[in-house]
């Protein structure tokens, strides 16, 4: 068997952009509020200065998730630091329809086993037996990558 990818999704730099400056802008919002007009409560401004620096340290994680790809080859779905998300013998399932619960323009793989739980802002989320993948990316990306893996869950299913 060959590692050859198959298909790879990178992170949208429109959308990449947006999502870290929003997440980043609305950090530092949270942190001027709570310094130049703050809340009477100590435990108001305290909580506003936490979460303005959750808001950054997001933005950073988005930052450093949204420069990685997702590659799918015959054996796995990775990141292309080498993490594997899923081997593809625990593909049973792809949800990418308008209602299911997915990352935005992405889809949801049910897996065969439970995986750790991660998540990668913007790029993926794996939680129990599900992988959402999407976010940042780009629909037609996604689109191939999930065509591409109902292929191979196709192919193994008997009949």
């Amino acid at each position: 068997m060959s590692d050859e990818v198959l298909a790879e999704i990178r992170a949208s730099a429109p959308r990449r952009g947006l999502g870290i400056s929003m997440l980043g802008a609305l950090g530092v919002m949270l942190i001027y509020i709570a310094l130049v007009a703050p809340p009477a409560d100590f435990w108001a401004q305290l909580m506003l200065i936490a979460f303005g620096l959750g808001s950054l340290w997001m933005a950073e994680k988005m930052r450093r998730a949204t420069l990685l790809r997702l590659e799918l080859t015959m054996q796995e779905l990775r990141t292309s630091d080498g993490k594997v998300l899923a081997r593809a013998d625990q593909f049973v399932s792809i949800d990418r329809g308008a209602f299911a619960l997915k990352p935005s323009h992405g889809f949801t793989l049910k897996l065969s086993e439970k995986s750790p739980a991660g998540w990668q802002p913007g790029m993926y989320w794996r939680f129990g037996k599900r992988l959402g993948v999407g976010g940042v990316t780009p629909g037609a990306q996604t689109k191939v990558m999930s065509d591409m893996i109902a292929a191979m869950i196709m192919e193994r299913q008997p009949g």
